[in-house]
């Protein structure tokens, strides 16, 4: 194997990384072999190591190294509380807010029929498997604002229709700071809709 067909096999790896297009994935590749050998080994090492130890917690979703994860473990959380969420970068934003203490179910992805992400490649039925061994009285549906997002969010609402759970949206609108002359007119229209006694 001659070192081009190495290094192309390598700038081919680093495209997979999102929004990593082939020059960039080539500046990649070269900064690695010519700046930082020593990183690039200790990134082989730990994305080899993730990939062997990470796995999907038991309850939640989210990547564990144990069957169960530490949110879903705490005891401080609210039991009767249920936020899902696309994904673990959710998570996270979510819990940066500190205004959030119940449990999460994280979907990994959205429907998207058109890329092939239906009902069962996001194993729908292991959410509707925890609400039904839970204690939730509400369940909040925290997927983004995008039409498959949107679609994400009713399926799972429809499902839910006939069961005595609150079933919650997250509200969107204008952005904190934001003014009302730079907002485009559908966010100000959701958040004309959204309006709350104050």
């Amino acid at each position: 194997m001659s070192n081009n067909t190495i290094l192309s096999d390598l700038v081919d790896s680093l495209k997979c990384l999102p929004g990593v297009g082939p020059k960039s994935a080539l500046r990649l590749a070269y900064h690695l072999l010519q700046r930082d050998r020593l990183g690039a080994n200790q990134l082989s090492i730990t994305i080899s190591k993730a990939l062997d130890k990470l796995n999907a917690c038991d309850l939640c979703n989210n990547f564990t190294e144990s069957k169960i994860c530490s949110l879903c473990e705490s005891t401080s959380r609210d039991d009767s509380l249920l936020c899902i969420v696309e994904m673990p970068t959710d998570l996270l934003m979510m819990e940066q807010t500190h205004s959030f203490k119940g449990h999460y179910y994280v979907l990994m992805g959205r429907l998207s029929p058109l890329d092939g992400i239906g009902p069962k490649e996001l194993n729908l039925s292991k959410l509707i498997d925890r609400i039904k061994k839970s204690n939730f009285k509400e369940i909040i549906i925290a997927t983004n604002f995008t039409s498959e997002g949107n679609a994400t969010a009713q399926y799972i609402k429809d499902i839910l229709t006939n069961t005595n759970f609150k079933v919650t949206r997250i509200a969107r609108g204008l952005p904190m700071g934001g003014e009302i002359e730079y907002v485009d007119s559908g966010t100000l229209a959701q958040a004309l809709e959204d309006r709350k006694n104050i």
